[in-house]
């Protein structure tokens, strides 16, 4: 297998893992919470922020485990990656985290095809995304420059906040914006809201990658 496939793949399976870690984890919340919506989020979270650490930790060294468009973006802003093989990656995460939605859906006897119901706009969730995301690549930007034994935990650690103090519950990732917007579950979106969470992520990822380029960089 080549370099590139290699990275491909581990960018495949960490998308499909993460994507379906967050969705699955808020059927199996909202199921056992019995309508406390603060104790499914906390469910929610936990299981996010423990397989982002996983996920780095295992997959990072081979693909960088973006999972996350915004974070390919940026870096190929930045000239650490080519944009042929950022569009690659984009698909990817796409294709993969569909997957893992619809496996979460085969697992709990869902509908595999589906589309969310829940309304998630508004200024208030679309600053929040945009907090969220530019929070999230300023963590990665930081980290990889002076701690890169950290990020694993660094990100999963701002996630795990960002759940709890944004509005909007930090997606922070254009891609699983996407896929939630196919799971009618806690975790999802309405198809109509996803066009400016996207939109606000990507501002708040350029947003970052310019004041990341002003802190971290060299001079």
């Amino acid at each position: 297998m080549n370099q590139l496939a290699r990275k491909l793949a581990a960018e495949g399976l960490a998308s499909f893992f993460l994507f379906s870690g967050v969705i699955g984890s808020g059927v199996m919340a909202e199921a056992l919470a019995g309508g406390n919506i603060a104790v499914a989020l906390l469910g929610n979270t936990l299981a996010t922020g423990a397989i982002l650490f996983v996920l780095i930790v295992v997959f990072g060294p081979v693909s960088g485990a973006h999972m996350n468009p915004a974070v390919s973006l940026v870096m190929a802003l930045r000239g650490e990656m080519s944009w042929r093989d950022c569009l690659l990656y984009v698909l990817v995460q796409l294709a993969f985290g569909m997957l893992g939605a619809f496996a979460v859906h085969l697992m709990f006897d869902l509908p595999i095809l589906q589309y969310s119901a829940k309304a998630r706009s508004g200024i208030g969730q679309w600053t929040g995304e945009l907090i969220a995301t530019f929070g999230l690549i300023l963590t990665i930007l930081g980290t990889l420059r002076y701690r890169p034994e950290w990020i694993a935990p660094a990100v999963a650690l701002y996630i795990t906040a960002a759940y709890w103090f944004t509005s909007s519950t930090s997606f922070a990732n254009p891609a699983i914006t996407v896929v939630r917007s196919l799971s009618d579950s806690f975790a999802g979106i309405a198809p109509a809201h996803v066009p400016l969470f996207v939109v606000a992520q990507l501002s708040g990822a350029a947003l970052a990658a310019g004041v990341g380029r002003l802190l971290f960089d060299p001079d």
